[in-house]
């Protein structure tokens, strides 16, 4: 079996029993978009871009207590395991350990090309139809309210702040998933970033009218 087959098939027994917004799904959603993103930009190493985007939730830090060295170190292990280079593993570990949105105040400390699309790539499952079901998915999972109109939206916080956040499954959109369209680092990303946007501007609209009784 090639690399990536092997790969794909160790992230589906990694991920077997992963929460519904976090699943071998999710995995698959984000490696076609990363396909899409990378056949219109060009110019891209599209193995690591493959590899970035197959492994890039391999071990998610909020549901392994918060250990954000988990996940990169898996990946190594199972790369290493493959004989893939050094130089590959390094550049895709860079990007595992850069591309979570963490509050939004997080400053990359990597830049590259496969990056960019990766990241945009994982942000556009986080908006739209799919965005919304995966939102409340995990809200559920998590056990949040689905809406407090007294609970505001915490637009300023920092990472340790925005991973313990318990506010309802509402402030979510305002804090991380509206935020996403003008953050995208590829036009290709940002055309479909600006569809899945609309949308979900107009579920919130629904979800108040129907909160207020108004139809």
């Amino acid at each position: 079996m090639s690399l990536i087959d092997n790969t794909i098939r160790f992230v589906k027994q990694q991920l077997e029993n992963a929460e519904g917004g976090h699943d071998w799904f999710h995995i698959e959603r984000v490696y076609k978009n990363a396909l899409l993103i990378a056949q219109e930009e060009n110019d891209c190493d599209l193995t690591i871009v493959k590899l970035a985007a197959l492994l890039h939730d391999i071990a998610d830090s909020k549901f392994h207590n918060g250990n954000e060295q988990l996940g990169p170190k898996t990946a190594r292990i199972f790369l290493e395991s493959q004989g893939v280079s050094e130089e590959i593993i390094a550049h895709v570990i860079a990007i595992i350990e850069n591309i979570s949105f963490k509050g939004g105040n997080f400053e990359k400390q990597f830049s590259s090309k496969e990056l960019d699309i990766v990241q945009d790539a994982d942000r556009l499952d986080a908006l739209g139809a799919i965005g919304i079901a995966r939102t409340f998915n995990y809200g559920g999972f998590k056990n949040r309210p689905l809406y407090n109109p007294a609970i505001q939206p915490n637009l300023n916080m920092d990472k340790e702040t925005y991973k313990h956040s318990e506010s309802p499954t509402i402030n979510h959109f305002y804090e991380k998933l509206l935020l996403l369209k003008d953050r995208m680092n590829t036009e290709t990303g940002r055309q479909i970033a600006e569809k899945r946007h609309a949308y979900m501007l107009g579920f919130l609209a629904q979800f108040y009218a129907e909160w207020d009784g108004e139809v």
